[in-house]
């Protein structure tokens, strides 16, 4: 069925149930980014694939939204759809509440899953609403009305991660979070985000494609620990220890009925921005609320020693695969036929070598030319642009290892580049290059240090509309909070342990895409009269293509920085390879 049979299909049913407009995420009822397919409902009702886009739909009109990184792939999978494109960020895009608050006529109803939104989100969108009298409904769950064919909840088992690579026990691990909940005052904590759950229990799983998590709830008291999980994720060895760690586990699906049923003298602390609002309204009212960040988030958030040398020996793997992949299209190119897409299945299989491999991190972004320019182009094996000997190509790429999550980008010259690409090329490496050096005082967040990583790109009138940096998991998810670096300030000050990328970029909409990616470690610095000072180890280990590069352009220091890198990285990398990779890494990391 097309999107407009989709919509079609929806407005029957808004109509047989009074709903006016219905409001869909692109969540599940964990508040992942990636989603399994069962929870795919917006991408089944629009064809928009991209992982952040809200679609709405009225009687008569439908709008997604969504972000800089997918106007391009949203222009074309929403063509012919009868859905509008609204770009957000840009001046004259109205927010979907607001838009709402247009089209709809006081006395109507907007529905919404309650379990794909936030608390947060939820109240935001109904303090709207309300302003200009239209009611929020959050139990308007359409899903298996509409969607012939929805796919199955996955079922697949879980494993557990050793301590020898994450550092600290279950039992520890849980330790720490009570004492945390004793501080705040709290007698239960309920958890609902899969990445948060797997690292406290330090478990891992397959449920969702690139993220070793698994589908699952838990709740931490101060006696008890209930864990909500399809009991054929189970093997019978880790269903004996967790009898033995006193972790009860309960039916996935009797979540929702369990916290109804909650003691009412419970005080129970939740994060409003990583629970979804259905979990809220089905706790007991009489039930004290404690509404805070989720504590471990600010847990996992700082790497521990052993996390920090296991992610450091990962990425000597990944910096292995790397430059057998670089150097192997080197070679190809011009003498096979290769497209964007062979390309990518390539660098999978020198990543699939390495021990402890399990998978890509995310969808390789594998863009020549004009496609490296859609920030977050998924190539399709069908529709993949052939690669030649000329011209910039872009890939964004990571690796799931036992060790730990890596995410790297590099942009390739593949013949000669005009002075425009060598100059933007240039440009991006010097804010890539400025964000890497910066020592900053103890409490710096990241929109105090998003400037750096975008001044040479604002003195030549350029910019880019993504972030420049976002947190990563230890063998989790690629994508984690709390920190980031970006124009907008979230609040959250960078501390020791953290793991960011640095990934500025330039993208020039029908000709290339540049983007630059090292994962940084935030260590200690310094410590003076004036406080305590942070700074950033690069952990990625790879070489940035020196041909790329405009040499005039870069001041002494700069220079200097990436010979030190390159030398870095060849230490790192050479013992590792054969003889034939050694030799292009050695030309590929030459002093300049």
């Amino acid at each position: 069925m097309s999107a407009a049979d989709n919509l079609f299909k929806l407005r029957n049913f808004m109509a047989t149930i009074g709903v006016d407009a219905y409001v869909v995420t692109s969540s599940d009822p964990h508040l992942s980014e990636y989603l399994a397919d069962h929870w795919k409902f917006r991408d089944w009702l629009s064809g928009f694939t991209g992982s952040a886009g809200t679609l709405v739909v009225t009687s008569e009109y439908a709008g997604l939204w969504t972000d800089s990184r997918y106007f391009l792939q949203a222009e074309q999978q929403l063509d012919d759809s009868g859905i509008d494109l609204f770009r957000m960020g840009e001046p004259d895009t109205p927010d979907f509440k607001e838009w709402l608050t247009v089209q709809l006529h006081p006395g109507c109803v907007v529905g919404i899953n309650g379990k794909t939104i936030t608390v947060n989100a939820y109240r935001e969108l109904a303090k709207t609403l309300k302003k200009v009298d239209i009611r929020l409904d959050g139990k308007v769950f359409l899903e298996e009305d509409v969607w012939e064919g929805r796919p199955q909840i996955p079922d697949e088992g879980i494993f557990e991660l050793k301590t020898e690579y994450c550092g600290l026990s279950r039992s520890e691990k849980i330790a720490l979070i009570r004492k945390l909940m004793l501080e705040k005052g709290a007698t239960h904590y309920i958890i609902a985000s899969l990445d948060e759950i797997a690292w406290a229990l330090n478990f891992r799983g397959k449920d969702i494609p690139y993220n070793p998590v698994f589908h699952s709830y838990l709740i931490i008291t101060e006696n008890q620990v209930n864990l909500f999980i399809d009991p054929h994720k189970l093997t019978s060895s880790i269903g004996k220890q967790l009898a033995q760690e006193d972790i009860k586990v309960y039916l996935y699906n009797d979540f929702y009925e369990f916290i109804k049923d909650m003691l009412q003298d419970s005080i129970i602390l939740i994060d409003p921005d990583r629970t979804n609002s259905s979990i809220f309204s089905s706790l007991p009212s009489q039930s004290a609320k404690i509404e805070q960040a989720s504590l471990i988030t600010q847990l996992k958030a700082r790497k521990n020693e052993v996390e920090i040398a296991n992610i450091k020996k990962a990425m000597i793997k990944d910096g292995v695969a790397m430059v057998q992949f670089i150097h192997w299209l080197e070679k190809s190119v011009g003498k096979e036929d290769l497209d964007e897409y062979s390309v990518a299945e390539k660098l999978g299989s020198f990543r699939a070598q390495q021990e402890n491999y399990q998978g890509d991190s995310f969808t390789t972004i594998s863009g020549y030319g004009p496609n490296g320019a859609i920030v977050h182009y998924s190539v399709e094996k069908d529709s993949a642009a052939k690669v030649e000997a000329k011209g910039l190509y872009l890939v964004d790429s990571g690796g799931q290892y036992l060790e730990g999550t890596t995410d790297i980008t590099r942009t390739v010259a593949l013949g000669e580049l005009s002075p425009e690409e060598k100059r933007d090329f240039t440009l991006v490496l010097k804010g890539h290059i400025a964000l890497d050096k910066a020592v900053f005082p103890k409490g710096t967040r990241g929109v105090h240090l998003d400037i750096l990583a975008r001044q040479a790109l604002w003195t030549g009138g350029l910019n880019y509309g993504h972030g420049t940096g976002h947190g990563v998991g230890h063998f989790l998810n690629v994508h984690e909070g709390p920190q980031s670096i970006r124009p907008q300030d979230n609040g959250i000050a960078f501390e020791e342990g953290m793991i960011t990328s640095n990934e500025p970029g330039l993208y020039r909409t029908g000709k290339y895409g540049i983007r630059i990616e090292n994962l940084i470690l935030c260590s200690a610095d310094k410590t003076t009269e004036f406080g305590d000072f942070l700074k950033f180890e690069t952990l990625t280990l790879c070489p940035i293509d020196i041909n790329a590069i405009d040499v005039k352009l870069l001041s002494i220091d700069e220079k200097v920085w990436l010979n030190n890198y390159h030398r870095k990285v060849r230490e790192a990398l050479i013992d590792h390879l054969s003889d034939m990779d050694r030799e292009w890494l050695i030309s590929k990391t030459q002093e300049i």
